[in-house]
């Protein structure tokens, strides 16, 4: 079965309950993993977790397979949750749907989340049409989508929540779902609030809980680098250095950016004044206000073919720091600077 990234709440419960194979791609990663969550909290009983990297499958193929016929040491239940770039796991999938749908049905469930896949992919290929199986694709969110996720997600947690502070989470952790999930487990825990025992929730609730706000989280890097701002770069790298921040984690924030310019940069076309149209988003709700003048900016260095460029960059770069996890902060500082120059270039 073939999901969209429209109706997937919509079908994840039956999914839930029939299917043996999740395939999770398409790139927006956070919302990936946040499909898979979802998925595996309605499993009847999802047991043990047990994970696989892409690369594992890719030099054994055949150990998928034997993984959803395996059992724990004392005979509890488990779901298989794998980790891909691309296709790694395609041969892997394609032991597995060549068993029959009884066999795959006394297997333990299977979930890929696949960082470069898409649905149009070998792996999705594959599954696609199975009954037993889903593949969906999920796309970066914007500022509306996340903001009404984040209220999804308050409203499941007890917390009475006003759009512009839903808002201001949204755009505090880059559009991560997964982030903006935390913040508000956070928020519930703080206020003890629950489904039985709703609570209102405020921006002050919010300041006191926050371990990281806009101005001392990822974002001014992300902002500093995109926007060519040389001179802050060094700085920021350095407090970056100071807060412990991950580096792909950041990488990502940068990517959902990127995917933001490209939305915004396809509903701007050929007109001129790109300070006039960011303006105009603003006040229709599609880009927060904080974000008004990075954004600005940032469509002033990158559009058209150098935009698609930066994208492409910036999953070279992901991956160089996933194969190197050891010469990732170095990696990814040396990514920021090169980027930031062919910003200014432009600027």
């Amino acid at each position: 079965m073939k999901a969209t990234q429209r109706n997937f709440a919509q079908v994840a419960a039956g999914a839930a309950r029939n299917a043996k194979i999740f395939f999770f791609c398409g790139p927006d990663e956070a919302g990936a993993h946040a499909a898979a969550a979802r998925v595996i909290g309605m499993l009847a009983d999802p047991g043990e977790k047990v994970e696989i990297d892409g690369g594992e499958l890719k030099r054994d193929p055949v150990r998928l397979a034997d993984e959803t016929r395996s059992t724990s040491l004392f005979g509890d239940s488990r779901h298989i949750v794998v980790r891909a770039n691309g296709e790694e796991a395609h041969d892997a999938l394609k032991i597995l749907s060549d068993a029959t749908e009884a066999e795959l049905a006394k297997g333990w469930p299977v979930l890929v989340i696949a960082t470069g896949a898409t649905d149009k992919s070998r792996s999705a290929k594959l599954l696609e049409k199975r009954g037993d199986a889903v593949v969906a694709m999920f796309y970066p969110p914007d500022l509306s989508s996340v903001t009404a996720e984040v209220r999804r997600l308050a409203d499941a947690s007890g917390l009475r929540m006003g759009s512009e502070l839903a808002q201001r989470i949204a755009s505090s952790v880059g559009l991560d779902t997964r982030m903006a999930a935390s913040e508000v487990t956070k928020l519930a825990l703080y206020l003890d609030a629950d489904a039985q025992a709703p609570r209102n929730a405020t921006a002050a609730d919010l300041d006191a809980i926050a371990a990281e706000t806009e101005d001392d989280g990822m974002m001014p890097l992300v902002d500093a680098v995109l926007s060519g701002e040389g001179a802050k770069v060094p700085g920021e790298l350095a407090r970056f250095g100071q807060l412990g921040l991950n580096p792909v984690g950041t990488l990502l924030a940068m990517e959902r950016r990127v995917a933001q310019l490209a939305q915004i940069a396809s509903r701007l076309e050929g007109r001129g004044d790109v300070a006039g149209f960011v303006n105009g988003e603003v006040k229709a709700h599609r880009i927060f206000f904080r974000d008004q003048a990075a954004i600005t900016r940032q469509l002033q260095c990158w559009r058209g073919a150098r935009l698609a460029r930066l994208g492409e960059r910036l999953i070279e770069l992901h991956r160089a720091l996933l194969a190197d996890s050891q010469a990732a902060p170095l990696l990814f500082a040396a990514g920021c600077a090169q980027i930031a120059r062919a910003a200014a270039a432009r600027s």
